[in-house]
């Protein structure tokens, strides 16, 4: 198990090597550049800019001296942010993104397996149906159609709870923008857990089980929720990773202080260090997150070794 985490480890190192290098290219070889605007600025004042950021350089010399930074955990000044460093600014957005991100990813897993259990106990019953046509809703109708419903309904119609904004992350201002994104999550949990579910309850040694007089409850927790769990476990890394795009829909429409729409801001403006910046960390955790997930088969399935 050791060797195998620490062959994933290394080889997470040209993976983020690559992305880096694509996106590097394809941001500098884009028409325009972060100073371009409708104001122009003198042709001395642009050469100073230029050098102050190192784009007088050529490309290749930016490359690796911005890898050199990098490799010292230093992501850079922002061009469009003064005195504002990519460091600061993802140290500033990030909790934001977290907690909307976790907290839905939470309610997601637990209220997906819940009712992918109950469907799946109750298969072809109206439970069954109710369930997964909410599910089928729930995970075919884009973010940016569910986000403005919530809105209308519960900020504008009922007035219970603020269209928009973070106010330091009060409870009122963090509700929709995680019903958002836990609907659409919960949404692909319910409908693997009730498909695994079922296929795990037709196999041999459930039917053993149950010839032996168990109840379903003990039969459920003990022998086929770990195997069932498994197919749960391999969704969540797209699942996390989903999140994040989704987040840029969420975070925009709800006015959040996020990754989500530093993303936004930062390809808007063409600040290049910005927007590899939250390339370099999304990268990051979706390696981290998909090397969790394969760990935690070992975890639900003895059988299982690396």
């Amino acid at each position: 198990m050791w060797k195998y985490t620490l062959r994933r480890i290394l080889a997470t190192l040209p993976t983020l090597l690559t992305v880096i290098t694509v996106c590097y290219l394809m941001l500098h070889l884009t028409p325009g550049g972060p100073f371009d605007s409708e104001r122009k600025v003198s042709a001395a004042v642009l050469a100073n800019l230029q050098a102050k950021y190192h784009l007088d350089l050529p490309l290749w010399q930016q490359y690796l001296y911005y890898l050199n930074n990098l490799l010292h955990g230093d992501l850079g000044a922002s061009f469009r942010y003064a005195d504002w460093s990519v460091n600061d600014l993802v140290a500033k957005a990030l909790p934001v993104s977290l907690l909307i991100g976790g907290l839905s990813m939470l309610i997601a897993v637990l209220a997906g397996v819940f009712l992918g259990i109950w469907a799946a106990l109750r298969q072809n019953s109206w439970v069954d149906h109710g369930l997964m046509v909410f599910c089928n809703i729930g995970g075919s109708v884009p973010s940016f159609v569910i986000g403005p419903l919530l809105v209308t309904v519960f900020a504008l119609w009922l007035q219970w709870l603020p269209s928009g904004g973070w106010n330091e992350g009060q409870l009122r201002f963090v509700v929709l923008p995680v019903t958002l994104l836990a609907v659409i999550n919960l949404s692909t949990v319910g409908r693997v857990m009730r498909g695994s579910l079922i296929e795990v309850l037709s196999s041999n040694f459930i039917l053993a089980a149950r010839a032996k007089g168990l109840p379903m409850s003990t039969i459920v927790l003990r022998h086929a929720l770990r195997p069932a769990l498994i197919p749960v476990v391999s969704v969540l890394g797209p699942l996390a990773i989903s999140s994040i795009t989704a987040a840029v829909v969420t975070e925009t429409w709800f006015s959040l202080p996020g990754l989500g729409k530093l993303i936004v801001n930062g390809a808007s403006n063409r600040d290049y260090t910005l927007v590899l910046g939250l390339v370099v960390l999304v990268t990051f955790v979706a390696v981290l997150l998909n090397l969790l997930v394969d760990l935690a088969y070992a975890l639900l399935d003895p059988k299982i070794r690396y």
